[in-house]
């Protein structure tokens, strides 16, 4: 069973509001956009018509750190190690067949823009699903280097991805497939990401806005664990 007691949950609902609070997700919310299934993995699915957040183009059904009293979580990481980790299986995807799955995002102030400062992205190249890491070199900037972390891991196939960012700035990203490949790489954050305040995100963010209704992103969580230590 997949602890909800410390996320929220974004929906990409027109005609209510989004934001289903941390109360209410673990007071069993269910909807066609988020479902918690009989074996207690997780379903996300947003369409491409859904509705967005501020200061995005595209649609999520996407949890978000908080406290157990369901206030937002935002922490420096240079006071803990910080760690995400997930399995999960990407069902369906979008017509341009990209998604993300996970991410260390930053909060709205100034330097910031409310850039990641890494995505774990799944997509197809060339029919060919890939798992990534897009990692943004510094707060407030476009820039960003892609890590190659899976390769041939197609809609329906299971994986996993762990984050570890510790108190030095040092991040790790590891990942691993049920057809047994793994990889995993390093670096030194730049230590401008020291003075944003982080947080996790997991779950679904499509990025895709065109097409009908039916169109849309689809994933399970398997399992799903995050520590500050």
């Amino acid at each position: 069973m997949i602890d909800l007691s410390t996320w929220n949950l974004t929906t990409p609902a027109t005609q209510e509001n989004p934001l289903i609070t941390t109360q209410q997700l673990n007071n069993g919310y269910r909807s066609s956009y988020f479902r918690r299934n009989a074996d207690g993995s997780l379903t996300f699915w947003a369409p491409v018509t859904g509705s967005t957040t501020s200061g995005s183009s595209y649609p999520r059904s996407e949890l978000r750190e908080t406290s157990r009293d369901g206030k937002p979580v935002f922490w420096k990481y240079d006071r803990a190690n910080d760690r995400l980790a997930a399995v999960l299986t990407v069902e369906r995807l979008p017509s341009n067949e990209k998604l993300i799955v996970g991410q260390i995002h930053s909060k709205d102030e100034p330097g910031s823009m409310r850039d990641p400062l890494l995505k774990i992205r799944y997509r197809k190249v060339d029919g060919i699903g890939r798992v990534e890491a897009v990692v943004r070199r510094r707060p407030g900037e476009k820039a960003c280097d892609s890590h190659l972390l899976l390769d041939g891991v197609g809609p329906g196939d299971q994986f996993g991805y762990r984050i570890d960012l510790d108190s030095r700035g040092k991040l790790q990203v590891a990942a691993s497939s049920a057809n047994g490949q793994s990889s995993k790489f390093s670096q030194q954050v730049d230590p401008r990401w020291k003075k944003q305040s982080l947080y996790f995100k997991a779950g679904l963010y499509v990025l895709d806005n065109k097409g009908p209704s039916t169109e849309g992103g689809r994933v399970t969580f398997h399992w799903l664990d995050s520590a500050h230590r």
